[in-house]
C-alpha cells in the first residue's frame, strides 16, 4: 500500500471555525507567524506529520492575521503547538517540536480516554 500523500487533514483555521474544529476528535494546532525564524523551520515537520496521521486534523493558525484567536488562546510565544480532543485542551507547548516527538504525541491523544480528563475539570 503507498504511503498516504493526502493532506486534506492540513487546514488553515481562521477564528470563525474555531470551536467546530476542535469540537471532535483531535486536533493538532500550530500557532505561528511568518516572520518567526523557528515558525518556518517547523512548519516542513508540521506538515509532513499531517500526511503520517490522516486521522487527525492539523490546523495552522497565523497569529497576525488571527490576533484575537491568539489572543483567546493565550499564546505567548510562537510556535506553539496545541492539541485538542473532543473539545478540550489536552497540550500545550511553545517550541519547535521533532518529527518523533509529534508522532509520540499523536499516539498519546488516541489513546487519552477523554471522559476522564472532563470529570478532573469539572472536579477541579
Amino acid at each position: 500500500m503507498p504511503a498516504n500523500t493526502n493532506t486534506n487533514n492540513l487546514i488553515d483555521l481562521a477564528e470563525p471555525a474555531f470551536d467546530a474544529t476542535i469540537a471532535k476528535g483531535i486536533t493538532f494546532i500550530d500557532l505561528w507567524a511568518s516572520w518567526c525564524g523557528p515558525c518556518r523551520m517547523f512548519a516542513p515537520t508540521f506538515s509532513a506529520a499531517a500526511t503520517r496521521h490522516p486521522d487527525i486534523t492539523f490546523a495552522k493558525v497565523d497569529t497576525e492575521r488571527e490576533q484575537s484567536l491568539a489572543g483567546f488562546l493565550g499564546v505567548q510565544a510562537i510556535p506553539t503547538l496545541m492539541v485538542f480532543k473532543d473539545g478540550v485542551l489536552v497540550f500545550q507547548q511553545a517550541g519547535v517540536m521533532p518529527a518523533s516527538a509529534l508522532d509520540d504525541l499523536a499516539n498519546q491523544a488516541r489513546a487519552l480516554d477523554i471522559s476522564k480528563a472532563r470529570a478532573q475539570r469539572k472536579a477541579g
